[in-house]
């Protein structure tokens, strides 16, 4: 059941890239030479013949000028100022199995995204500079466990409760270096 819940996701991501590409009139080629991702890569994810990794999405993201957010988000809705749990959209990251929850309504115009992560014990993700994410920071808020944290050459290690203030435009990398599930919450703002 949750491979075909990964799968219709899949399908999901191909066709809201695709969408987006071409709403940015760019071809396989361009969007490659502009993100890093190979063309190869981004015409299997559009066929949902691939489950991208988070940072293939950030970089696919960064490229097309927008959000995980609201790459997750359904175009399609109306614009509602209320968002349900069971509308929310849900993505599993296939490397590190992190889970990512769009907690924020979509398209009502605001600059901040909210968003949940479960992310496994064990895993750990990288994310190079960005230049296309300045002035884009967040807020990351452990609800429950130890999250080891790198945002350039500072090193943080949060626990239940810490919050930590970051610009997403530099290398930062997340590690859950215990045997528990670590669950935390992120408020992006775009556009500082």
């Amino acid at each position: 059941m949750m491979e075909d819940l990964d799968h219709n996701f899949d399908h999901a991501i191909g066709v809201n890239l695709k969408r987006l590409r071409n709403l940015r009139s760019l071809t396989l080629d361009q969007l490659a030479d502009v993100s890093g991702v190979s063309r190869a890569m981004i015409s299997r994810i559009e066929r949902a013949e691939a489950s991208p990794s988070a940072l293939l999405l950030a970089k696919l993201c960064a490229a097309l000028g927008t959000t995980l957010s609201d790459f997750f988000a359904d175009a399609d809705r109306p614009v509602d100022p209320l968002s349900r749990h069971g509308d929310q959209p849900v993505w599993r990251d296939p490397e590190t199995g992190y889970i990512r929850r769009a907690v924020s309504p979509s398209g009502v115009g605001s600059n901040v995204d909210i968003v949940s992560v479960r992310f496994p014990a064990g895993a750990r993700i990288f994310f190079p500079p960005e230049p296309g994410a300045v002035g884009t920071r967040q807020y990351l808020w452990v609800l429950e466990g130890v999250l080891a944290v790198r945002v350039g050459d500072a090193h943080y290690r949060l626990e239940t409760g810490d919050c930590l203030f970051m610009d997403i435009a530099i290398t930062h990398a997340f590690e859950n270096l215990t045997a528990e599930d670590v669950r935390y919450a992120v408020i992006i703002e775009r556009g500082a």
